[in-house]
């Protein structure tokens, strides 16, 4: 099985385990137990068929160790945990590997949607909308990601995990997603691999690569676009 095949696996398996949980049983509690449960299968799994690689999950304790590893697997069991909790479609599981800092290999499922997004099997990006659809938190949309909305005319699109931002903009639902803030290595690993293999712009808001496997996991802005609005973007950002 290649990584990438791996990783859809997983995601895919993670998911179905979250969609089962019983929602009545566990109550206010479903989050968190959607998190543990999800981290055992992922984490264990990944310790069965890839032991010689490194692991960085926000469910698990870090290791050390990651840090002198070429090929490190960095998981987010459950993106977007208060979106799971409210029973909405907006939330995520992440399977990525980073090989030499590089998010090489990636799948985000939505499980709740029905779709699993992966590196290993990128489709045509959609038709674009101009003017184009940004995507920001629902709940603490970012100073710059308004400012650069206004300049371009763009529509905001608020949304919950981060997974289900990046993804809108591979299947089509938004254009831009732009962020700043509040993210770690788990939250935009996977989703940065499946975009750069469907030829998205990834990159930080400086224009300088997202690189993974650090020893401060915090990663906490990013540019996720059609290629057509990088351009814009970067003049936008450089205006505010």
């Amino acid at each position: 099985m290649t990584d990438a095949e791996l990783a859809t696996l997983l995601a895919g398996q993670a998911g179905e385990l979250l969609l089962g949980l019983d929602r009545a049983e566990l109550g206010l509690k479903i989050g968190a137990e959607g998190d543990r449960l999800a981290n055992d299968l992922l984490v264990g799994a990944l310790r069965r068929e890839r032991p010689d690689d490194g692991l960085l999950s926000e469910e698990e304790k870090d290791n050390p160790k990651r840090l002198a590893q070429s090929r490190v697997w960095i998981v987010d069991p459950l993106d977007g945990t208060r979106e799971y909790g409210e029973n909405r479609s907006d939330w995520a599981v992440h399977v990525a590997l980073a090989v030499d800092g590089v998010a090489t290999v990636g799948a985000v499922a939505l499980p709740a949607q029905g779709v699993t997004l992966s590196s290993g099997s990128p489709q045509p990006l959609p038709p674009l909308q101009d003017p184009p659809r940004m995507l920001v938190s629902r709940t603490r949309p970012p100073r710059e990601a308004l400012a650069v909305a206004e300049l371009l005319g763009a529509e905001l699109v608020p949304m919950g995990s981060a997974g289900a931002k990046a993804m809108a903009v591979v299947l089509g639902q938004a254009e831009i997603y732009l962020h700043n803030g509040g993210q770690f290595e788990w939250d935009n690993c996977a989703p940065a691999a499946v975009a750069l293999a469907h030829g998205l712009h990834v990159s930080r808001l400086d224009g300088s690569p997202l690189i993974y496997n650090q020893a401060d996991p915090y990663l906490p802005d990013l540019l996720i676009c059609r290629q057509e609005w990088v351009d814009p973007v970067f003049a936008a950002l450089a205006r505010i």
